[in-house]
């Protein structure tokens, strides 16, 4: 068995759109080309057997889009605002740790096709590249997904390089304390290699000495769920910087309804691409609930499982604003860099927008419920 990842060897120029991508999606298709297997198989793996994964792929196939006809649409466009942001689409790049998995350039070379596609890039605290080098890379539409510290004082340092970095948002992650290793992962001997550190965190305080267990204690309880972040963190938080803030990693429509009235700017629907619970629902399942539980105007975002334009319109159907991606963005990034990732996004808007075509939607406001139905499951 391999026991550690080996350095990336790409067979094509990354300055090449490969001919046969005629999809958004394709590009996952052709990532095990560019991704050497080890690092392919984290990438790709959810936690444990991977349920949870799978099934944010699966959801989208649960519902089917319906068209109509006599509709004007040609005066059509998906421009949105999100915490006082004017967008020109709906596609929003996830953070995303690490990517010097698989592109030398990493996070720069995101950024840069953020930049080039008018979207929106959300920086992870894990990124390979110091946030304020892929704030100078995104061009204007940009956040930072902030990870709580062990120690208060890195996380508000943390927050001051976003806000000092020209970043419009912060994205608080609360759902990934704990996350189960992925088996896919560790079957094939996957190693983070050295040159992947989280860029953001080198000067990083040591994290206090904890009291050690004592018997009986449990190690998950007491142990590893002691840095878990309170509704006294979030509130903290929020009172220390004027950005807005996200709230990801909402799943239960009962924490959507608090986190509504904690002073968040919006929620984004995610289950963290099924790399912390295996076995919890699909983020898609749950979407509508939480729309339900929310104010009607209140934002939602929604992440887990989009691969194409198609799967951006069923979650805006059932109640988001915007979607987020975010494996895809990475095997976009292998294949041909930013190149690669700008493509993806034109080819993932094209999709959407003929999506809003066909079923008769000028705007991204009247892609509403009544567009989908169920599909007929054999």
């Amino acid at each position: 068995m391999r026991t550690e990842s080996a350095p990336l060897q790409s067979p094509a120029p990354l300055d090449l759109i490969p001919p046969q991508v005629r999809a958004a999606q394709d590009y996952e298709t052709l990532a095990t080309d560019f991704i050497e297997p080890a690092r392919l198989a984290y990438v790709a793996g959810g936690a444990g057997h991977d349920q949870t994964a799978s099934a944010n792929r699966s959801a989208f196939s649960a519902w089917s889009m319906l068209p109509r006809v006599l509709r004007d649409v040609t005066a059509g466009h998906t421009r949105l605002s999100l915490a006082n942001e004017n967008l020109a689409h709906p596609i929003l790049l996830a953070p995303v740790a690490h990517q010097r998995l698989v592109h030398a350039r990493a996070e720069i070379e995101t950024a840069r096709a953020a930049e080039a596609t008018q979207s929106c890039m959300v920086a992870s605290t894990l990124s390979s590249v110091a946030l304020e080098d892929i704030a100078r890379a995104a061009g204007p539409h940009k956040w930072f997904q902030l990870y709580f510290q062990p120690q208060r004082a890195d996380t508000l340092g943390l927050v001051r390089r976003a806000e000092q970095a020209g970043f419009g948002a912060l994205v608080v992650t609360l759902d990934a304390t704990l996350q189960a290793p992925s088996l896919r992962a560790l079957r094939a001997g996957f190693r983070m290699p050295p040159e992947c550190v989280a860029a953001n965190l080198r000067d990083a305080s040591r994290p206090p000495e904890l009291p050690a267990l004592q018997p009986g204690d449990s190690r998950i309880f007491q142990g590893l769920m002691r840095g878990a972040p309170t509704l006294q963190d979030l509130e903290w938080l929020l009172a220390q910087t004027t950005l807005p803030v996200w709230i990801k990693g909402v799943l239960h429509a009962g924490d959507a309804a608090v986190l509504a009235t904690s002073g968040a700017c919006g929620l984004i629907v995610s289950n963290h691409g099924g790399r912390t619970l295996d076995g919890a629902p699909s983020s898609l399942q749950m979407l509508p609930a939480i729309r339900a539980a929310v104010p009607s105007r209140f934002p939602l975002l929604f992440d887990g499982g989009v691969r194409s334009g198609a799967d951006a319109f069923k979650a805006i159907a059932l109640g988001a604003d915007a979607v987020m991606v975010g494996r895809l963005q990475v095997y976009a990034l292998s294949v041909a860099g930013a190149l690669g990732v700008a493509h993806m996004i034109k080819l993932m808007r094209e999709e959407l927008e003929a999506s809003m075509a066909f079923a008769g939607c000028a705007t991204l406001e009247e892609v509403r419920a009544d567009c989908l139905t169920p599909a007929c499951m054999t």
